[in-house]
């Protein structure tokens, strides 16, 4: 059996993507998700409910449809690293990363030996199909794709030197977490976080990456898609849901006032 292809990695030059935020820890929230023509879902192990149980239901409900996921891990942790790949997870996204140190030993957590540290699991792992991909150990890497967050100043001023490391294949601006960092909380849209942001996609665009945001207002996905993002999380399913939610409530409890028999005091 031949390795799996990893469909996120081949289109990064083909931009720009876009995805959304799969929060609800669920396989079938996931897959409702996967049918509504997303590039790629990002399956979120720092924020939400999840663990590598419910990350491999996620990833196996994902798979029958062209919708490519990305596992977020919760921490740096090469050992929780390792068994995220081997429950098939071909795309990573890292967060808080702050230093070249940093990025080059998560390259190594999914590197084999000599070029890294992550154990050979053989058989037992759905990423090797079992036992059933060739040259598993050799290939392996040809198909990861390790995406690094950047979402503080610290990381902002070390962006030169982290999309330079060897093997981080894209760099992710959080703007929620980057403006808090620089005491702009809550808003991402201020100049000075924003002239951060274009100095990262700046670096990693020539250091010969793809860059990625999240931006899940129309107006600010437009703007980042125009300046040459590679990848952008257009929309995050909890509130989709809630402001549908709301909506829906609104609309029927505003008819009901309306409709509502008048009285003589009236």
């Amino acid at each position: 059996m031949e390795l799996p292809a990893n469909p996120f990695k081949a289109a990064l030059n083909r931009g720009p993507n876009y995805g959304c935020w799969a929060g609800f820890g669920s396989g079938y929230a996931a897959e409702v998700l996967a049918t509504v023509g997303f590039d790629w879902l990002l399956i979120d192990g720092e924020h939400a409910p999840n663990t590598v149980p419910s990350i491999l239901a996620q990833l196996q409900a994902i798979a029958p449809y062209s919708s490519a996921p990305v596992v977020r891990t919760v921490n740096h942790d090469p050992a929780l690293i390792k068994q995220i790949l081997d429950i098939g997870a071909q795309t990573l996204m890292v967060p808080m990363v702050e230093s070249a140190e940093q990025a080059v030993a998560l390259v190594r957590a999914t590197r084999y030996p000599p070029h890294g540290i992550r154990g050979v699991g053989g058989g037992l792992t759905r990423a090797t199909r079992w036992g059933a991909v060739v040259d598993y150990l050799a290939n392996a890497h040809q198909q990861l794709c390790l995406i690094v967050q950047i979402e503080s100043r610290v990381g902002v001023d070390n962006a030169k030197a982290i999309a330079a490391v060897d093997g981080v294949d894209a760099v992710f601006v959080g703007p929620f977490d980057l403006s808090t960092s620089i005491g702009r909380a809550g808003d991402p849209g201020h100049a000075e976080v924003q002239a951060l942001i274009a100095y990262v996609l700046e670096v990693t665009r020539a250091a010969g990456k793809a860059a990625g945001i999240l931006a899940p207002i129309e107006a600010d996905a437009r703007r980042y898609a125009a300046q040459g993002f590679d990848f952008i999380a257009t929309g995050i399913d909890i509130p989709l849901l809630r402001d549908a939610a709301v909506a829906v409530v609104q609309r029927h409890k505003a008819r009901e006032v309306e409709e509502s028999p008048k009285t003589e005091d009236d």
